[in-house]
């Protein structure tokens, strides 16, 4: 597996955003729901609609057991996913067993490949010059995550790693940015 990096400028983030609302909702929702969970992107493309949505909304909290560790972790749904979950499958007409990322040639979710060409064609497109890849999601997750004031040892938890320096190494966050965390409180 190749190293990837994550998308640190938010103006980025909002440009890529842009381009995939113009192409699909369902490609915007795969990129949302990546960086705002860090999810992994098999366990992404696995997901069912049922998994995410439930009385005509999305849900709150999304409960997975990890593909990799096998260990059970509940991810938030934020106003940011609601938003994208709401967009996309207001409109539709679905089955709870459908698969969220559905392909649009057969009954079966998008591959890793598709998810991969959706990523970096994307960034190329805003111009990111640095290696972006599916995993670009989750580290994307994690270092804006970190320099939101969110523990280290919360990041460590979900993504399964032994050491902060592993974490902070993943995550992209160099020496000089480490005292640059913001922890905005904001009562």
């Amino acid at each position: 597996m190749e190293y990837v990096d994550p998308i640190r400028d938010i103006e980025n983030i909002n440009a890529i955003k842009d381009i995939l609302r113009t192409q699909s909702q369902r490609d915007l929702l795969l990129f949302v729901f990546g960086i705002n969970t860090g999810i992994r992107i098999s366990d992404l493309l696995s997901l069912k609609i049922a998994d995410v949505w439930e009385e005509g909304k999305g849900k709150e909290f999304l409960c997975l057991k990890d593909s990799k560790s096998e260990e059970e972790g509940a991810f938030y749904l934020n106003g940011k996913i609601q938003e994208e979950l709401q967009a996309y499958l207001g409109p539709l007409d679905f089955s709870p067993e459908d698969f969220l990322f559905k392909s649009k040639k057969h009954a079966q979710a998008i591959t890793r490949q598709q998810a991969y060409r959706i990523i970096n064609k994307a960034a190329k497109e805003v111009g990111i010059q640095g290696k972006i890849g599916t995993h670009t999601l989750r580290k994307t997750f994690g270092y804006h995550a970190y320099r939101k004031g969110i523990a280290i040892s919360i990041l460590m938890k979900t993504f399964h790693h032994h050491s902060s320096s592993e974490t902070l190494r993943y995550i992209g966050i160099h020496q000089d940015e480490l005292r640059l965390v913001k922890v905005d409180v904001n009562l």
